[in-house]
């Protein structure tokens, strides 16, 4: 079974919090997620259930290989959708976190394949970047937006 979407969030903050501090406890998931620590224990038999973490309660947990595969796999998808959205000028952290939340699930392999070799274009090619910011300043009243 490929993980859900729930699952991918919760290896995420785990792979997160595993970079951060070396470990990854229920409460600090807990709190990270906003949600109860009975919640997580929940989600954390099921991660181990399907082999993505070894958990034993009140031990603490790791990730397996396929946990650590799967989770730089979201994170490099976060951060290359991060990367896409401050290329296109947006810079509020509240607004790139919940739009990066409502694709990040949805975008297919190719769409962010494409999205990251064009972030790479515009990192490589600063004149092309400096004229598209241009562009986005001279169409800012498009009509798309209120």
């Amino acid at each position: 079974m490929s993980a859900t979407r729930s699952m991918e969030d919760y290896l995420e903050r785990i792979y997160d919090l595993m970079l951060e501090k070396g470990y990854a406890r229920v409460s600090d998931i807990a709190v990270s997620m906003d949600v109860t620590p009975p919640s997580v224990s929940r989600m954390l038999r099921k991660l181990s259930d399907e082999q993505y973490i070894h958990y034993e309660k009140y031990r603490g947990l790791t990730l397996t290989q396929k946990g650590e595969r799967v989770g730089k796999r979201i994170k490099a998808r976060h951060d290359a959708l991060d990367r896409f959205l401050r290329l296109l000028g947006i810079e509020d952290q509240v607004v790139i976190d919940k739009d990066i939340e409502g694709i990040e699930h949805h975008v297919s392999p190719v769409t962010l394949e494409r999205i990251t070799k064009l972030v790479s274009f515009f990192a490589s090619n600063p004149e092309a970047c400096a004229a598209f910011r241009e562009h986005q300043i001279d169409t800012h009243n498009d009509g798309l937006t209120d």
